[in-house]
């Protein structure tokens, strides 16, 4: 009962200080987690670029772009307990800052070989735990009500990796392979000033205390960390995957061209994004694990559908597009589930938990997709494993999710 009146504090302070003021925050964050999703997604789209110009192995050009992925997701632990001591004001303009090295080091000298890519891409990841920052932040400043939607809302700005797949390759083709690099600088600078004149803190926030290595021992004995761990494994970790691969995919299996596998993967990047907040939504009105069941239900329809490596117009096409909806959903509704279940003074912890495993279930699957490629020519199996996860990750949800629902209700 005690961490039920922890929750409803500051959200009942942020609802006191106006509708209007927590949209400003809201519309604020969610730019700066664009902002910095871009940057992390710069590599992404030059992959098949990299892949022929340096000679690169179907592996080597996974581990390329896997590598940003994975820094920035185990990067959201601390610096979801770290949003939780010092708050979003904070650390949005330190994580925009920081991540300006690494751009400006990929564009004007790490480019030219495999290792200086992978040095440069390691810290780029940096750009990743943006996501971390905002979760919190937000959810202080809407009422229990309304955080699924808010919380959706921000998360839409994943879509920095479709502005990103859109902009990357024609901004090289036709300024140089620096350019991108130096206009992403130049905004990651431009938002981190705005956000520190710009963000507040949500009145009635309290800071924890407990020293960092205390609160994340505390993070990790909770069972909703590993609940909403596990889905969002499977939910954002599909979206990441895909985000990241799908233009390599698409070239291999299609032998579509690099700015066509590109365009069509910023589709399924912009229907996700559309998805999150929607998946949000719908959880606010109807219930997180009933969309959360259904979202996976799409996926694993989808994912067998395309294990067959059917024609890309109309069967290949409706099949991503129907995974980016639904993973795009289920995203959402995994954190409208943290916001039910996570006491308010440890979001930001669960949250870096929960979005560390989300990136790291990213990371996996285009490695094993370029090993397969590379050993047997096929996609096949790596598809059908997505389908067995995510119905696994359905029938957990119908069960022990709903359990852990129906639980914090009563107390």
């Amino acid at each position: 009962m005690t961490e039920a009146r922890q929750e409803d504090g500051p959200a009942g302070s942020g609802r006191a200080a106006g509708g209007g003021r927590a949209v400003v925050m809201l519309a604020m964050a969610t730019l700066g987690f664009a902002v910095n999703f871009w940057a992390w997604a710069l590599l992404s789209p030059l992959g098949p670029r990299f892949k022929d110009s340096l000679a690169l192995t179907s592996f080597e050009q996974s581990l390329l772009v896997a590598v940003p992925v994975v820094v920035g997701s185990l990067g959201r632990i601390p610096v979801g307990a770290l949003t939780d001591r010092f708050g979003g004001r904070v650390m949005f303009p330190a994580v925009s800052l920081i991540t300006i090295v690494p751009v400006l080091y990929l564009g004007l000298a790490g480019h030219s070989s495999l290792p200086a890519l992978l040095v440069g891409g390691f810290f780029l990841g940096i750009g990743g735990t943006a996501f971390a920052v905002g979760v919190p932040f937000v959810n202080a400043w809407f009422p229990p009500e309304r955080r699924g939607l808010a919380i959706g809302v921000f998360g839409a700005g994943m879509g920095g990796t479709a502005i990103s797949a859109l902009t990357t390759v024609k901004e090289v083709d036709r300024f140089g392979m620096e350019f991108p690099f130096e206009v992403m600088a130049a905004l990651l600078a431009v938002y981190a000033v705005a956000a520190w004149f710009v963000l507040r803190e949500a009145p009635g926030r309290t800071a924890p205390t407990e020293p960092l290595a205390k609160r994340l021992a505390a993070t990790a004995r909770m069972g909703v960390t590993w609940q909403m761990s596990a889905l969002y494994a499977v939910a954002f970790g599909g979206y990441v995957a895909f985000s990241v691969y799908l233009p390599t995919y698409l070239k291999a299996e299609y032998g579509l061209a690099q700015a066509d596998a590109a365009n069509r993967m910023a589709g399924f990047v912009l229907l996700a994004v559309v998805m999150r907040p929607v998946g949000g939504w719908l959880s606010d009105r109807i219930g997180a694990v009933r969309v959360m069941t259904a979202a996976l239900a799409v996926t694993v329809l989808g994912a067998v559908a395309q294990s067959f490596a059917p024609a890309l117009m109309p069967v290949g096409t409706i099949a991503f597009l129907a995974m980016a909806a639904a993973l795009g959903a289920a995203s959402g509704a995994t954190f409208a589930l943290v916001a039910q279940l996570a006491p308010a003074n440890r979001v930001g912890a669960v949250t870096g938990v929960v979005g560390a495993a989300g990136g790291l279930g990213g990371f996996v699957p285009p490695l094993v997709m370029g090993a397969l490629w590379g050993s047997l020519g096929e996609y096949r199996i790596g598809l059908l494993l997505l389908a067995i996860v995510a119905a696994s990750a359905g029938v957990f949800t119908a069960t022990s999710v709903r359990r852990a629902v129906a639980t914090r209700r009563a107390t």
